[in-house]
Parts: structure tokens; sequence; C-alpha cells
């Protein structure tokens, strides 16, 4: 009969189909157990004050109940880092726009979130 399978191949079509879906399942339930809870910070914007100061606008998605500790820092031209600064956020929202200031030893080209850590 042309079309048909034999029962031999329609089992290992059925067994690699679920076995697809079971993978497929897997990956889905990693990537949101992995970024439930997960403290994402996102610079929004930067502005070089002066050769001593660089001001960071940064947004961050984190768990409420959660207090959280970020560092910013300002980068040189050569991505050297030339002043820090460690931000407090107490627990609160779920997001918050934030604005820091950051004292450079040098003119800073650039401020990053380098970690938020919660408490």
């Amino acid at each position: 009969m042309a079309g048909q399978l034999p029962d031999q191949n329609r089992r290992w079509w059925l067994i690699g189909i679920l076995g697809v879906l079971a993978m497929t399942g897997i990956v889905i339930w990693y990537g949101l157990a992995s970024s439930i809870g997960a403290v994402v910070p996102e610079v929004t914007g930067y502005k070089v004050l002066s050769d001593a100061e660089i001001r960071v606008d940064y947004r961050l998605a984190r768990p409420g109940d959660r207090a959280v500790t970020c560092t910013i820092t300002g980068l040189d031209e050569r991505k050297g880092r030339v002043g820090a600064a460690t931000d407090e956020i107490p627990a609160g929202a779920d997001r918050v726009q934030r604005s820091v200031t950051v004292r450079t030893t040098a003119r800073a080209v650039t401020g990053v979130v380098d970690s938020c850590v919660r408490r």
C-alpha cells in the first residue's frame, strides 16, 4: 500500500516527535526558571558632567520584596575603570529608574552597571 509507513517506521517517528516535544519543554522550563526572580539592570543613558564626574541613568527589574545593591562604573576611552559608585536600592517596586553620579579620577566616556546583587 503506497503512502503508508510500516509499523516499525511509524513507531520511530512517534518516538522522535515525543523526544523533540520533551526537549522543547525542558528548554522552556529551564529558561523560565533561570529568569524568574532575576535582577536585570539596563543602562538608559549617561552624561559626562565633567572630567571628574559622570551621571549614569539605569532601569532595574527585580523582585520587589528584595533590596538590591548595584555597582555603577565610569570607563575611559580604553574601557579602563576610572571611577565607581555603589547604589543601594531598598525593597519596593519591581521596576525602578535610578540616576547615579560617579566621581572619576579621569574623564569617563561611558558609564555601565557592573553588577547588581540581591541583599
